[in-house]
């Protein structure tokens, strides 16, 4: 009987007038507003955005038939899921860019090769979804109450007042806690129709380029910290993944930071033994253009093109000024060691170019693991390599060279069981961890006594973000520890970044400094600001050295804020403008992003190597067990892209299985190739194929993938991308760079 009662009042519910209005109220609003307090993206303007994009949503579709409401719903459902799959991967909201790829089984799939990060989510939408049918079917009699014509006011008003917050008291939080994605794929279209129409209006004046002489000269004009040239023998440079400047105390301090959570006490406490500079920019995302920066003495990308370490690869000049090139020039045996494996990303290729004598990746280890990591070795066991590494390296009469690259913190974040009990959050116990790690690696320096004679700096790649934390993705570090420490500051003062890492060593040793490299020197005091940017979140961001920030959104609207530096607690919004003068700010990114190649095309790239790569029983990521380093690649709008191939099995009785994938900002693409190619000893893989480019593609990945019980050779894998209709057929490509 109970049984009964209950199911007749579900029914009744469900038939109900107004159940179809409330479950789709329930579906498109309070699920999103859920998700806000769920995962901490609690912000007014986001939530009048959830209110706009809602109140949308229930005015077309509140008495549409279920059939025209549904596939609406559910790319509304899908673009919710892929906000927080993107944001949880890689930190940024979906693009018009990726709107192609909602039809793809696979979208939703995150950088790690994992499922949803956020289950739940998926799991509510589909019950709220079920509900609302379950309402559209069983009241398909019951008529529904209509809206009054007023409704139609409340999304366009919320809209308004969103737009109008925002220009008179722009937001700096990211942008998924200020947008609902809807919304802020609308805005950016508004924003570029307008940006169009400024365009046609100013007519076809040509503007002067830029003057980037403050972005790209070396400056040695600051005066010395030291009367003489450093007194260390050796270089060694600790690349921290993804870690930012607030979490060293004594940043924090210096900037009168608000954020005081103390995950890295160790590193910390080290600090305070060095010289730091607080304010220290990252100039963008990706680990290969943070190693590319302070390497080479130059900025990378600022936007999603090829990465200028690929782009170095076709050349034989440039790559001559980069650090391990100069320190090896000048009697330094120089030596690259990373815990993950060197063909993501294309570091067996790079760091050789640029002038590592040695570079070594996750095969070199012979240690165990302390805890299971898709990418590579955990930071504990990776340390303990390492110090090994720089015991071997202290035996040698030759000055050395050394730099570390840690992938513990990368997404997704592993740490042991006490940690993860200990901290709310994997990221949290996964930095706690390499802390702890470090400060086992820095004490074991100092007892072997490396520290006296070796030149000590201690940085990161790259910030995975702070959420609260104002521009915690531009936020590095620099913490040197010198033999002659007590001849330094604590606290450095001045605005510097990646960029001028690479003159600072050579200005540290008295080496000459080539006037290819940009930047200043840490090791020299400055009496004037300098100019510096940065490209991180999605906005583009510039300080012009005198008090100046810049910073310029998805929309190409750019604010003004008076910061006597560049990381700093508070600003004051001083002006916001667009056309033109946002243009020429756009304009120097765009110079710089060409200080290598003036252009994407024409330039042939080739990813394959003699190297025998041994093959895994089954494919684990997509990204970490990729054989080939063909990553996030540029091919402008209206090009044509070649690949060849040839794949062959070293073990004459073993078959190796071949995957080739695409993907685009992280996203699958279909190229149309089998989804599984077996390869032998007596019968490679030779495959040439080629696809256009009808929109510009940024960050376009090739992930090549194999498994079995052998190894194989991938002795080709050449990309070119080049106008369309030239004739040029892959088989007549020059064998290896160009």
């Amino acid at each position: 009987m109970a049984r009964r009662t209950f199911v007749n009042v579900i029914h009744r519910l469900l038939r109900h007038p107004l159940s179809r209005l409330i479950a789709l109220t329930g579906l498109v609003l309070l699920i999103p507003l859920c998700l806000r307090v769920a995962l901490g993206w609690l912000n007014p303007l986001g939530i009048l955005s959830d209110l706009a994009i809602a109140s949308l949503l229930i005015v077309l579709l509140h008495k549409r038939p279920w059939w025209q409401s549904l596939p609406v719903l559910l790319a509304w459902g899908v673009m919710t899921l892929a906000t927080v799959e993107l944001v949880s991967a890689v930190g940024r909201l979906p693009t018009i860019a990726d709107l192609h790829y909602l039809i793809d089984p696979q979208f939703l799939e995150n950088s790690s090769g994992g499922g949803f990060a956020q289950p739940w989510l998926a799991v509510t939408l589909l019950i709220g979804l079920v509900i609302w049918l379950a309402t559209q079917w069983m009241g398909r009699s019951v008529p529904a109450p209509g809206l009054p014509r007023s409704a139609w006011a409340a999304p366009l008003l919320l809209l308004l007042t969103h737009w109008g917050i925002q220009h008179l008291q722009p937001s700096e939080a990211d942008q998924w806690v200020v947008y609902n994605l809807p919304h802020q794929l609308l805005a950016a279209s508004v924003g570029d129709v307008q940006m169009r129409t400024e365009e046609w209006l100013e007519g076809d004046t040509v503007e002067a380029p830029p003057d980037m002489a403050g972005l790209t000269q070396l400056d040695l004009d600051g005066q010395k910290l030291l009367a003489t040239p450093g007194s260390a023998r050796n270089v060694l440079i600790i690349a921290l993944e993804g870690i930012p400047g607030a979490y060293v105390g004594v940043n924090r301090q210096a900037l009168h930071s608000s954020y005081q959570e103390n995950l890295m006490p160790n590193l910390s406490r080290w600090a305070e033994r060095g010289m730091n500079t607080p304010d220290y920019v990252l100039h963008s995302h990706q680990t290969i253009r943070g190693l590319y920066a302070m390497l080479c003495g130059d900025y990378d990308k600022l936007d999603n093109g090829t990465p200028k370490g690929v782009e170095m690869l076709t050349q034989n000049e440039r790559n001559q000024a980069c650090l391990p090139a100069q320190l090896r020039k000048n009697g330094f045996s120089t030596h690259y060691l990373q815990g993950a494996g060197l063909r993501f990303m294309a570091k067996d290729k790079i760091m050789p170019h640029i002038g590592f004598d040695t570079t070594l990746g996750l095969e070199w280890f012979t240690n165990s693991n302390y805890l299971e990591f898709p990418w590579g070795k955990d930071d504990k066991a990776f340390f303990e390599g390492a110090l090994d590494y720089v015991g071997q390296l202290k035996k040698q009469k030759q000055p050395w060279m050394l730099t570390l690259l840690t992938v513990g913190t990368h997404q997704p974040y592993s740490a042991p069981d006490d940690y993860l009990q200990r901290y709310d959050t994997p990221k949290q116990a996964a930095v706690a961890y390499l802390d702890d790690a470090l400060g086992e690696f820095l004490s074991g320096l100092e007892r072997k006594g490396i520290l006296k004679d070796t030149l000590v700096v201690i940085t990161s790649d790259e910030s995975h973000g702070i959420d609260g934390v104002r521009l915690a993705s531009s936020w590095g570090f620099n913490l040197t520890l010198s033999p002659q420490q007590d001849q330094l500051p604590h606290v450095k003062s001045g605005v510097y970044g990646h960029v001028d890492l690479s003159a600072s060593i050579l200005d540290y040793f008295g080496l000459p400094v080539p006037s290819a490299l940009s930047g200043r020197s840490l090791f020299r005091d400055y009496q004037t600001g300098r100019e510096i940017m940065s490209y991180t979140n999605g906005k583009l961001r510039y300080h012009n050295g005198q008090g100046t920030l810049t910073e310029c959104d998805f929309q190409q609207r750019c604010r003004n804020y008076a910061s006597k530096g560049f990381i700093s607690e508070q600003v004051t919004l001083t002006e916001q403008y667009r056309g033109k003068r946002a243009r020429q700010t756009l304009a120097k990114a765009t110079a710089l992003n060409h200080s290598l190649l003036r252009t994407p095309l024409n330039q042939h790239y080739q990813f394959g190597s003699p190297a025998i790569i041994p093959l895994q029983a089954q494919i684990k990521d997509d990204w970490a067990d990729n054989l080939i380093g063909a990553q996030y690649l540029e091919m402008p709008k209206g090009s044509h892209t070649r690949v060849r191939m040839t794949i062959r099995s070293v073990d004459p009785q073993q078959k190796a299985y071949i995957l080739l994938k695409a993907k685009e900002l992280e996203q699958d693409v279909p190229l149309g190739l089998p989804e599984e190619m077996v390869v032998t000893a007596d019968q490679p893989l030779q495959m040439d194929f080629s696809f256009d480019n009808p929109e510009p593609r940024k960050a376009f990945s090739f992930h090549l993938l194999g498994y079995g019980l052998g190894a194989v050779e991938v002795s080709d894998f050449s990309v070119i991308t080049e106008e369309t209709g030239q004739s040029e057929s892959v088989s007549e490509l020059p064998e290896g760079s160009s």
